[in-house]
């Protein structure tokens, strides 16, 4: 299956504090926002992990996801902000969020529980 993107809100907000400027998390482009209880970049830890997204649904968390030139651009005007891509780079290898594998298919809705799998 093709994988998919998950990204935390916590991270956004994390990435916004650090640059002092304003982030709309969809500059990420992620398939799948999460609220974790961890902290920004707490995803990175669920690398090799599966996870249970509302009743069905579970994917495998394959990688961390490697960021390009895209995340610098707002999703509504364009403006571009490469101190985002720069702090990435500098602060996590350039590495933000996570590549994903569907195991099981399921609809996920927002506010559906997140449970790790063992």
């Amino acid at each position: 299956m093709r994988p998919i993107s998950l990204f935390s809100m916590q991270t956004v907000a994390q990435l916004a504090n650090d640059i002092e400027d304003e982030l709309d998390h969809r500059q990420f482009r992620a398939n799948l926002y999460a609220n974790f209880t961890d902290g920004a970049f707490s995803e990175n830890d669920l690398v090799g992990q599966k996870l249970k997204l509302g009743d069905k649904a579970v994917i495998a968390i394959l990688e961390r996801d490697p960021r390009c030139k895209m995340i610098t651009l707002d999703p509504e005007t364009g403006e571009e902000k490469p101190e985002i891509l720069r702090h990435i780079t500098r602060t996590q290898g350039r590495y933000a969020g996570l590549y994903a594998a569907i195991l099981v298919e399921g609809t996920v809705k927002p506010g559906d529980a997140i449970t790790l799998l063992s």
